[in-house]
This record gives C-alpha cells, sequence and structure tokens, in this order.
C-alpha cells in the first residue's frame, strides 16, 4: 500500500538503497558475534591523551574562533599542514588546492553533484568501494566496470573502456577497499597516460596509503600526474583529483577529510559545499590541526601498522590452518581488509547465514560489483578486532566454509 508520501520522493531517490555494510552491521550488534563486516580503525589506536590535550589548548587558546563559522575552504592552518605534508612527496600544492569536507564520502558526494549528469559512465575496477556506488547512484551515473585482479585494476583493458566517453575513472590505489590489492607503478603510470590520452580525469581515493606493513611506498596517482606534466608552479592544475582521510589515521568520529585538485575544481566543490552545509565542524578541524601539528603524525601512524601489521598477520595464519583449500584470498600489504574467493558457484550469502549461526559475520562481495558478478566473493576486516578474536573469528567461518562447501558438493580437504 502506497502512503501519501510516495509521490512526492524525487525521482533520483529510486536509485538509492541502504548501505549492505551499514545494515549488516545492526545484526552483528550482539556482544557474542565475532564480525569481521566493518571497516572500523581498533580503538586502541584512538589518541585519546593527546585529543583531550587538544580540546583543552584549542579552547583556551582559540576558544571563540573554534566555535564560530569558518570558512568552507576549512581552516587555512589545516589546509597549509596537509599542502605541505602532500610537498613531501614531489607533488607542488598549496592551500588553494586543498578543500576540507566532512569525511571522505562528502567529497565522493560533492563529486557526483559537479561531475554527473544522469546516464554518464564512470569507469571503476570491479569491485570496487560500495560507498562511491552508493553516492553517485543517486545522480544517475551508470557504470564501466574494468576488471581486477591481486594486483587492482588489470590497466590493459582499460582503454576499451576509455572510448566508450566516461566522466571520470575512480580508483582506489592503495590497499584497495574491499580487495585489500595494491595497483603496482607500471599500471599507475599506463593509467596516468591512458587518461591523459582520452582526457579522462581521475578519481583518486587513498584512505589507507599510509597503512603500509610491508614493501616500498608506490606513489600516488597525482604525484605521478605531476610528474608526467612536469606541474612544478607551486599549484597543482593536472588531470587527478585525490581523496584522503584523517579518520584511518586519527579517529573517524571526527567526520575529517580532504580534497586535493586544481583551484577550479576546488572552487566549484566549495561553492557545491556552501550549499550543503557551509563548512566542516571549525572545532574539530582547529583540534585536529592541534593534534598532528609538530610530527605527532609520523609517530603515531607507527603504532596503527604495527597494531594492524599483527592482525593482519594473525588472520592471514589461521586462515592458512582452517580455510578450505578450494578458497583463495588476497595478502594485503596495508589497509584494513582482504578478500575471499570461494569456488565458483558457491553463494558468500549463503555463507553468511551459516555464519551468523556460528556467531561470526563478514561482507558478501556481490554488492561491490556495480554490474553484478562476485556472489562467491566476501570482504574480511582485519584492523577492529584483537588478535585472540581474530583466531576465534576465523576458525569459526573456517569451518562454516568447509560446511557450506561440503554442502555444495566440493570435496573438501
Amino acid at each position: 500500500m502506497q502512503t501519501p508520501w510516495e509521490y512526492r520522493y524525487a525521482h533520483r531517490t529510486q536509485k538509492m538503497g541502504s548501505s549492505v555494510i551499514r545494515e549488516l552491521l545492526k545484526l552483528t550488534e550482539q556482544p557474542d558475534i565475532i564480525s569481521f563486516a566493518g571497516g572500523l580503525p581498533a580503538p586502541e589506536v584512538f589518541p585519546l591523551k593527546e585529543f583531550q590535550d587538544a580540546c583543552n589548548a584549542v579552547l583556551q587558546n582559540d576558544g571563540p574562533m573554534a566555535l564560530q563559522y569558518g570558512a568552507t575552504e576549512g581552516y587555512r592552518p589545516l589546509r597549509e599542514m596537509i599542502a605541505r605534508h602532500t610537498g613531501r612527496y614531489s607533488v607542488q600544492v598549496c592551500a588553494e588546492n586543498v578543500l576540507i569536507t566532512s569525511g571522505s564520502q562528502q567529497a565522493l558526494d560533492f563529486i557526483g553533484r559537479v561531475f554527473i549528469n544522469r546516464g554518464d559512465h564512470i569507469v571503476v575496477e570491479s569491485p570496487t568501494y560500495l560507498g562511491a556506488l552508493q553516492a553517485w547512484n543517486a545522480y544517475g551515473a551508470q557504470y564501466i566496470s574494468v576488471r581486477a585482479d591481486e594486483h587492482g585494476m588489470v590497466v590493459d583493458e582499460l582503454e576499451a573502456a576509455l572510448r566508450v566517453g566516461p566522466k571520470f575513472i575512480y580508483t582506489l590505489p592503495n590497499f584497495q577497499n574491499p580487495s585489500g590489492t595494491t595497483l603496482p607503478l607500471e599500471r599507475r603510470l599506463k593509467m596516468i597516460e591512458l587518461a591523459d590520452k582520452y582526457g579522462v580525469p581521475i578519481i583518486e581515493d587513498d584512505p589507507y596509503g599510509q597503512l603500509r606493513y610491508e614493501g616500498e611506498h608506490i606513489p600516488s596517482l597525482v604525484m605521478l600526474d605531476s610528474q608526467y606534466r612536469n606541474d612544478n608552479n607551486g599549484t597543482y592544475s593536472g588531470n587527478v583529483i585525490y581523496l584522503s582521510t584523517f579518520s584511518k589515521l586519527l579517529a573517524p568520529g571526527l567526520r575529517l577529510a580532504w580534497v586535493i585538485a586544481p583551484p577550479e575544481v576546488i572552487r566549484r566543490l566549495v561553492m557545491t559545499k556552501q550549499a550543503a552545509d557551509l563548512h566542516t565542524s571549525s572545532f574539530n578541524q582547529y583540534v585536529a590541526y592541534e593534534v598532528a601539528k609538530g610530527g605527532f603524525l609520523d609517530e603515531h601512524v607507527k603504532l596503527i601498522r604495527s597494531t594492524y601489521k599483527e592482525r593482519r598477520d594473525v588472520m592471514l595464519e589461521v586462515m592458512d590452518e582452517m580455510f578450505p583449500s578450494e578458497m583463495r584470498w588476497t595478502h594485503p600489504e596495508g589497509g584494513m581488509f582482504l578478500w575471499g574467493i570461494m569456488p565458483e558457484g558457491v553463494d558468500a550469502a549463503e555463507v553468511l547465514k551459516t555464519a551468523l549461526e556460528r556467531k561470526v559475520a563478514f561482507v558478501p562481495g556481490g554488492s561491490f560489483h556495480p554490474n553484478g558478478g562476485g556472489e562467491n566473493t566476501m570482504r574480511i576486516n582485519f584492523s577492529y578486532s584483537a588478535p585472540n578474536t581474530i583466531r576465534e573469528g576465523i576458525t569459526r567461518l573456517g569451518l562454516t566454509l568447509k560446511e557450506v562447501l561440503a554442502r555444495n558438493g566440493h570435496k573438501v580437504l
């Protein structure tokens, strides 16, 4: 039965849907369920003492300004700090290249508002970040999926997608959500060249870039694009819009992220933000700056890396012991997730039902594929749970997988 409200909703709401992950988290709030479903940082690494000291200092020294309305672009000292940090990696940017947003999700939404007309094509790797799909579905985006393997997007197959004339390429090159894969340097260089050849911008989403636990750092796409264009005038004006966040480095409750883009793009995004929320919380920006200034982040990220590396290693060790040999999974060099692949024909949603009976949860992978597929895949988070909890949860999940595979006619080893 239709309610009186049904015909009043805007047409774009028909493309909106609840996040599979958010809905699943409601099921896993029970204290006896071990959940690998959320993309949650470990609360143990939140710098509580530094936040307490920073709040006191901000209120004492800058209270009236921190509690006042602020510039839409963001607190200038914070933007300048981000620009300096970016400059350490040979990308010459200034504060005019930086916009502070209320989390990366808001940045994705603003990109949709500014760039996407109904029916526009967006190139994405498959699987890709579910939050981006949610943000852009409302604007009528259509997706051109490029296959991904254990090294991320198969860039050799990108050119065919670019011939369609997409609005932009969206990619998470470092420790991708959901798969945990990292795009190698040679693929990054080829992506930059192809994007320039076809005149297609790149949206580089990089929330996990500093969370590397092994291997060598790989230059970001925005850095490679700057070098490709010999862009050294102090103000980045290239072909990449770069997103990152304090959610994984300080705390997600701050809701603080940033966009780096050419000044003309920043101006458009600023107008969009003015219409949305005027500006990001002044107090949160002051506090984040107070915590992060003086090199604290460089030291704090070492604690995060050590904590998450231990949890990743424990998870991989127990998976080797407990998962059926018919399974495959990624070995992420950083980030917060790994990706499990079951034999074709096995439905992760079916596995989840049995897993919940054993009080363990993960996210079925199908929703990360915008054009279908991936029903036999799963995303597993390793950053949130303590090592002993990971051991118990992965043991339960391994038993579940063996049961479901046997039920589906597989000879489980």
